[in-house]
């Protein structure tokens, strides 16, 4: 599933800590502070933001946040949201330093999934085996067995309950470009939408 980066404001340059407590970030190529510091007014130090409808992207797959970063640059394939929010950001860096960006973020300790949250055990039914009602597949084929992601198939363990939710409606409804997504969710309900937010998010 692709997720949108919600709204950076302009902000003055901050420190960024390139460490994270495993030591992961230490491996990447630091891309440029005044772009970290950026970022991490609105999706936290490392990624791990502390707004529900910001997405985190600490322990992102790195193919799927340089993407992302590169899809910000075709406003066709992004809701009206995620462009106003990211379009500008994103055409005042140098795409030089995208590659860079993303293996940071990457790096960076991934949030866990919380444990025991309503409607827990019905998303993992979804996640796992899908739902033949609505011929919804099995999440776990593209995002992995944990929602650990691979490659440009992104991350969901730890995302944000809210955002979770929020990225499924609009891919369901098709304002957010993605044809597979679409396909695969266009039948789901809205009590799906949020089991599967419940298993895979934190709060």
């Amino acid at each position: 599933m692709k997720r949108a980066l919600p709204a950076i404001a302009a902000v003055l340059a901050a420190c960024v800590c390139l460490a994270s407590s495993d030591g992961r970030a230490a491996d990447a190529a630091a891309p440029p502070a005044k772009v970290t510091a950026q970022c991490q007014a609105c999706h936290g130090a490392g990624g791990d933001s502390e707004t529900a409808s910001v997405p985190r992207l600490n322990g992102q797959q790195k193919d799927y946040l340089e993407k992302r970063l590169n899809d910000f640059l075709d406003p066709t394939r992004e809701d009206p949201h995620a462009t106003a929010a990211m379009g500008n950001i994103v055409s005042s860096i140098d795409n030089a330093s995208f590659a860079a960006i993303a293996a940071y973020y990457a790096a960076q300790t991934p949030t866990e999934a919380q444990t025991g949250a309503a409607h827990a055990a019905e998303g993992r039914r979804i996640y796992e085996h899908g739902a033949a009602a609505q011929n919804v597949p099995a999440c776990a084929a593209c995002h992995g067995a944990a929602g650990e992601g691979s490659g440009a198939n992104p991350r969901l363990a730890g995302q944000h309950v809210l955002y979770l939710t929020r990225q499924l409606e609009r891919l369901r409804l098709a304002m957010r470009e993605s044809k597979t997504m679409y396909h695969d969710i266009k039948a789901m309900t809205d009590q799906q939408i949020a089991a599967l937010a419940a298993y895979l998010g934190k709060n």
